[in-house]
Formats: C-alpha cells, structure tokens, sequence
C-alpha cells in the first residue's frame, strides 16, 4: 500500500491529475463538494489512473477537506 497526498480542486472545468514535484498530486474534478459526490469522483479517477479496482482505494483523512490522504494499492491485485 501506498499513501498519496491529494489535493483536490472541486467544480473545475475539466477532470485532470497533475503529479507535483514532492511526489503529492493535484486533481481537478467537475463535481461539487456536495454529499460525497467529489469524494466518489476521486477514488473514480485514481483507480483509472492506477488501474486498480475502486473498493482497492481507500480516503484515510481529509472527507471533508480539500487535502486529503489516499491510500492505493501498489502491488498486483489477485483475485481470489
């Protein structure tokens, strides 16, 4: 597992990740802050990004703030 710290732009324009010079990564989403919905976007993107299923990533802290940290499988995922 790895942590990934997020800083998350909500009710952009477009979707996007940008990875920062310290290793963190800056993602823009088009949802709201609202019920979640920014959060569920997120975890959407990163498992597209990593290619890792979406159950796989998990928000350690930051639900409700803008920064937040992610944890993402690294290794392979088996199927069991």
């Amino acid at each position: 597992m790895k942590i990934l710290t997020v800083k998350v732009k909500p009710n952009s324009k477009q979707q996007s990740i940008a990875e920062q010079p310290d290793g963190s990564l800056t993602v823009h989403l088009k949802s709201p802050p609202v019920e979640g919905k920014a959060n569920q976007e997120l975890i959407m993107l990163l498992a597209k990004k990593f290619k890792v299923p979406k159950s796989a990533i998990g928000i350690k802290s930051g639900f409700s703030s803008r920064n937040k940290l992610v944890e993402i499988p690294m290794e392979p995922l088996t199927l069991k």
